[in-house]
């Protein structure tokens, strides 16, 4: 991984490949089932809790949350909590989870558009 000379824990770029670097990480985050459907979800703009789990067939509370808290960690989506009771809390994406939405919602759009060729392409225990 290549790094600045003044700071060298700062990477100039990450190195997929490269077991240690902290982009898997990120990967991970973005291209996860739930995470690049939250991506998805929050391009059409703020939602609730409770709107996502709704939205989302089949995530589980445990399962949205901790996908949300690992996009927050990233950077990706910010969450906001009101002060009111009950209390209220909000999710949007940040600028840089706009961009990276766009990139992912491209890769689910495709895979929407070509789901007859890819099971096509597929053994049948495959689509179980």
């Amino acid at each position: 991984m290549e790094t600045t000379t003044d700071l060298q824990t700062q990477p100039l770029r990450g190195e997929l490949f490269a077991a240690a670097c902290p982009s898997r990480q990120v990967l991970k985050a973005l291209t996860s089932q739930w995470g690049v459907l939250v991506l998805c979800a929050l391009m059409t703009g703020v939602h609730r809790f409770s709107e996502l789990r709704n939205k989302m067939e089949g995530v589980s509370e445990k399962m949205l949350s901790q996908t949300l808290k690992s996009l927050e960690n990233h950077g990706f989506v910010q969450r906001t909590a009101h002060p009111v009771i009950p209390p209220h809390v909000d999710y949007a994406l940040t600028p840089l989870g706009h961009e990276a939405a766009q990139h992912v919602k491209t890769l689910a759009s495709w895979i929407e558009d070509k789901l007859p060729d890819i099971l096509g392409q597929c053994p049948a225990k495959a689509r179980e």
